[in-house]
């Protein structure tokens, strides 16, 4: 057996900050050196960022993230670096002739290996997903290589994310071409309800190969989706040895004992076993193993409960979009309610509340509990604050034109979005919106009003898991950020005299599991009734649905924490004459 130190480095790289994400490349393995690691491991896609969408189709694009890697190598080399190997994703191109059906430029979702001011080898990913909120066919061509190189005495082979995943493939030539350890760099976003599907997708690979398996996985917020690391190793046996923390970066290092490899240099093709061939290529970077070291203890640390889970993926995916896209300050209004406080919340946990700015817009139908409510939060979060009230700026409207019923209450809502908006343009602030998914579902939101602005925190939260949200941040440690009051009194939008959302909507918890079934589960109607909802309400529900697609497809973006989200994973056409047997 020889012994081998791998660093995982779980990491967040930016989309299109190439050279940025290359410096990030060169102080980790810089870190990785430090910790006497003889291995390191980027995720998938590192240099350019994950998910790249069309960008990977522009060939400027492309030559940036090849001419980098070589750039790469040679700067590891002359920063004292060259001797330890780095894994890394990349975007590549694959010596293809254009034809029709092909995305443009053959570009390949790739992973390289650099050493001693070079790249060695380089592969791609071979299954390509197509499902949820991926439709990697549009930008990809499908690789056809296992890169296995010798370090110190050990075969490591390497394989990329979704190979993992599906039978076939790299990974499936694993066990008959012989490897100590299979690296896998991924991009894997977050959801609930995985429960621990890569732990046993992992360790059924590892006894499948008949190796050990180390997974790294990208943490970070881009744009919808929220990657939340839970980096991990098994032992060939499929047993848990190390884990990375969930939703923070980590240099993870970790000790292995694994078999000294047999195969030569060269290459040798192989039945993929879905239909392709796979062709083996065998590098030796050293051969004698490393002499016997003291290992590091393995940490394992321990994973979330849902709810934390849940919580930490939407103050991630805050953070980073308000980051990564240079804003230095949000702005939401504050209603007293409890989708706005919670919204605060998570913003001033991402943030910093310094910077984060709330506006207070009471109407003539605000309660006094809504805005002492409000002034609470303020109180207890030192967020900024101001009061505008709009009574006076309805009212000025309402002499120019004349509005009855929804239109006059939509007037307000739609205020409410200017003012938010002007503010953002006159200071930078990014606005926030506070609606939840089952208002965006029902089309209980008003357009350019509420669902004005630029991010949507909690656009993928149920309303009854925002109340269970709020529950659990009470009762974190520390004086409770959220109002007892807004937690617990009945929702409503003010919009008239006495208003509660329960006028138009059922109880949120009967709502919220028929929406779970029809908009998450795709069920029809006669499969909702026959899963035991109320048919009168199925066929309410589905018609609000349905008639608010237009609504949803103008709302801000937002993190993606449920199995089906509204936009990259839900997509309907808004004209369509398909209705539900009702």
């Amino acid at each position: 057996m020889a012994q081998l130190r791998i660093a995982l480095a779980q990491t967040n790289p930016v989309v299109g900050d190439i050279a940025g994400n290359a410096d990030m490349l060169v102080e980790w393995t810089r870190r990785a050196a430090g910790r006497g690691a003889h291995l390191v491991v980027f995720p998938e896609m590192f240099l350019t960022g994950y998910p790249a969408e069309d960008l990977v189709l522009r060939s400027s694009f492309v030559e940036a993230s090849i001419t980098a890697l070589s750039k790469t190598a040679t700067r590891l080399a002359d920063e004292g670096l060259g001797d330890l190997p780095v894994v890394v994703g990349y975007l590549d191109r694959a010596d293809l002739a254009p034809r029709v059906g092909q995305p443009k430029g053959a570009p390949l979702d790739a992973v390289a290996l650099l050493h001693e001011g070079r790249v060695v080898t380089k592969s791609a990913k071979h299954h390509l997903p197509n499902y949820g909120v991926f439709d990697e066919y549009r930008y990809f061509v499908r690789g056809d290589r296992l890169p296995i190189f010798r370090l110190h005495g050990v075969d490591v082979a390497v394989a990329v994310c979704e190979d993992l995943w599906q039978d076939g493939g790299p990974v499936s030539v694993v066990a008959e071409a012989g490897a100590g350890l299979l690296v896998v760099p991924n991009g894997s976003p977050y959801e609930t309800n995985k429960d621990d599907v890569r732990l046993e997708l992992c360790a059924r690979r590892a006894r499948e190969a008949g190796c050990a398996l180390a997974y790294v996985n990208m943490v970070g917020g881009q744009d919808e989706l929220v990657f939340d690391g839970d980096s991990l190793v098994v032992d060939a046996s499929g047993e848990l040895v190390a884990r990375a923390p969930q939703f923070e970066e980590d240099l993870f290092v970790t000790d292995l004992e694994l078999p000294e490899g047999t195969g030569e240099p060269g290459e040798s093709r192989h039945d993929a076993h879905d239909g392709t061939v796979i062709t083996v290529e065998r590098v030796l970077l050293s051969a004698a193993p490393v002499e016997p070291y003291e290992p590091e203890t393995p940490v394992v640390a321990e994973r979330l409960d849902d709810l934390a889970e849940i919580y930490q993926a939407l103050v991630l995916g805050v953070r980073d979009y308000v980051r990564k896209n240079g804003f230095r300050s949000v702005i939401l209004g504050l209603s007293g309610g409890i989708d706005s406080a919670l919204v605060a919340t998570i913003a001033a946990d991402a943030i910093g509340p310094e910077r984060v700015h709330v506006v207070l817009m009471p109407s003539r139908y605000s309660s006094d509990h809504s805005i002492t409510d409000a002034e609470e939060l303020v109180r207890r979060q030192g967020v900024h604050s101001q009061m505008v009230p709009i009574a006076d700026i309805v009212a000025a409207f309402e002499k120019e034109i004349e509005l009855h019923g929804l239109a006059a209450e939509n007037l307000q809502a739609r205020v409410r979005g200017m003012l938010l908006m002007s503010l953002s343009n006159e200071h930078g602030h990014l606005v926030l919106t506070t609606g939840n998914k089952s208002e965006l579902a029902t089309g209980y939101s008003t357009l350019y009003g509420d669902s004005a602005g630029g991010f949507a925190p909690i656009k993928d939260v149920l309303k009854s898991v925002v109340w269970k949200l709020a529950e659990w941040r009470n009762a974190q440690p520390g004086r409770p950020p959220i109002p007892e009051n807004s937690i617990t009194k009945e929702p409503s939008a003010e919009l008239r005299p006495d208003q509660r959302d329960t006028d138009s909507l059922p109880p949120y918890d009967v709502l919220d599991r028929l929406l779970r079934d029809y908009v998450e589960g795709d069920m029809g109607r006669d499969e909702l009734v026959a899963a035991g909802h109320d048919p009168e309400l199925v066929t309410k529900i589905i018609r609000l649905v349905d008639q608010a697609e237009y609504k949803r497809r103008q709302y801000p973006p937002g993190p993606k924490i449920t199995p089906k989200n509204f936009g990259r994973d839900r997509r309907l056409p808004i004209t369509t004459r398909w209705r539900e047997r009702l």
